[in-house]
């Protein structure tokens, strides 16, 4: 049987499991919202670590906290980020919109640890002093997303940047049909297909840290409503000094911060960019599927490494079980980002009060699109081998190679050796040489696929 002692808010008493770190409004919450048995993430809750423990820096370098209690806070935040204690932050990612249940449980949380240092430290009176959970959350909010960001999606698109790089390299003079429609078009080499993921990845990036970069303005300062209220008017550049140096990141105070208290744009936009990350995911993944496809009666252009076997009753198949993961894994992403977009037209005059929600999302957002870079990556990219006589073969055949002719002899008449090279089976070149008035030497420079590949006129 579980033992429990009784703790004391301003509800009245509430029963707290004996061994528990947690108080009375923490006890509440947990008994309040048994809603999907998933707590904020952890690197939310170290985010929030990160306020309390700047905020501790900031009051005492103000005179408003003495050393010994900034000591104990500080101490027992460093636990916290140091991963103890993860079992003491148990509260339902879906709760108050404010996220006021999990200020309130890392306050109580850090003051029973202060206090196992023996220094009397209060949860509201000192580890939340110059604060309110109205712009502690918000600004853990920042701090997560941009550590999340720029400390672990941002390094994985730029080692998928680098696999790509490499095959593309590798596979710059491989020529393969291209297509549009996903019909039959004039060929491209392997390696400009790859570049274009590549391009679309260093973009997205670059468009992830910009907005990244608008995350380091931090409301911390505004406490109830944005105006800083029982907050000493120098707190918040203290706090932010102190944040930057605890972190590593270049945080600044937000100079209006009813902006991010009231509203959440920042973290909105954060969220598109995610949402466009997982766009560009999702076309490499699909790209890759169709290319893999067959082996038999599909493209096969290119064989996926064999992780897996691919099914329960025949024998012998294997499926693109990478690319599938990271597609549903966008899909996932995408989901997200609509309830984000939604959750940021719940900012009713001074707060948005669908902050865990966002704070939850984001983390898994970045999270999943991080993992699935990698998997990508070294799982499915770096292994790939090239089915180069299909390939080869594939754009010896391809009609459309006629269009290189028509600087020579028009649209009409390249139009009609098409149509016939498609309806015979004939090689294009073949029926070029009968009906286009060229020799064969000039129809193989003019339709030299390797020369097309390169653009310009014949």
């Amino acid at each position: 049987m579980r033992e429990f002692r009784t703790e004391t808010d301003s509800l009245g008493e509430v029963r707290v499991p004996a061994d528990a770190l947690w108080g009375a409004q923490t006890q509440r919450a947990i008994d309040n919202f048994p809603v999907s048995g998933q707590p904020l993430p952890p690197a939310f809750i170290a985010a929030v670590a990160q306020v309390k423990k700047a905020a501790a820096e900031a009051n005492t370098s103000l005179g408003l906290l003495d050393n010994a209690r900034r000591d104990a806070i500080v101490a027992a935040c460093d636990e916290i980020l140091r991963g103890e204690h993860a079992d003491q932050f148990p509260v339902d990612r879906y709760q108050t919109g404010s996220g006021t249940s999990t200020n309130m449980n890392l306050n109580e949380v850090i003051a029973a640890l202060a206090r196992r240092q023996g220094v009397e430290v209060h949860p509201n009176d000192h580890v939340n002093m110059s604060q309110s959970s109205n712009d502690v959350i918000p600004t853990a909010i920042h701090v997560s997303a941009v550590v999340a960001v720029r400390e672990r999606l941002i390094p994985a698109l730029t080692h998928l940047q680098g696999v790509i790089y490499e095959r593309e390299a590798e596979l710059s003079g491989q020529v393969k049909t291209g297509r549009t429609h996903l019909m039959d078009a004039m060929p491209v080499t392997l390696g400009q297909e790859l570049r274009t993921w590549r391009e679309q990845l260093v973009a997205a990036e670059r468009r992830l840290d910009a907005a990244a970069d608008e995350l380091l303005a931090v409301p911390q300062g505004g406490t109830a409503v944005g105006t800083g209220v029982n907050a000493a008017p120098e707190f918040a550049e203290q706090f932010v000094r102190f944040l930057r140096d605890n972190t590593g990141h270049p945080f600044r105070s937000l100079e209006h911060k009813f902006v991010g208290q009231s509203a959440v744009d920042a973290p909105v936009a954060l969220s598109g960019q995610l949402r466009g990350v997982a766009v560009v995911l999702m076309k490499i993944a699909n790209d890759l599927r169709w290319m893999n496809s067959g082996p038999i009666h599909g493209l096969a252009e290119i064989s996926l490494p064999a992780l897996q076997p691919g099914s329960s009753i025949m024998p012998g198949k294997v499926n693109p079980v990478i690319p599938e993961s990271v597609a549903m894994v966008a899909a996932q992403v995408m989901g997200l980002d609509a309830a984000v977009a939604l959750a940021g037209q719940s900012g009713n005059f001074q707060l948005n009060v669908m902050l865990p929600l966002v704070a939850g999302n984001l983390l898994d957002m970045a999270g999943l699109l991080s993992q699935a870079a990698t998997l990508l990556a070294d799982k499915a990219i770096r292994g790939f081998t090239v089915n180069a006589d299909n390939l080869n073969a594939g754009v010896g055949r391809n009609p459309v190679l006629v269009t290189a002719l028509n600087p020579e002899i028009g649209y009409a008449l390249a139009a009609d050796i098409a149509k016939e090279a498609y309806r015979t089976g004939r090689p294009v070149i073949d029926v070029a040489e009968e009906r286009s008035g060229l020799s064969r030497a000039q129809l193989e420079r003019l339709m030299d696929p390797i020369k097309l590949t390169q653009g310009g006129l014949g």
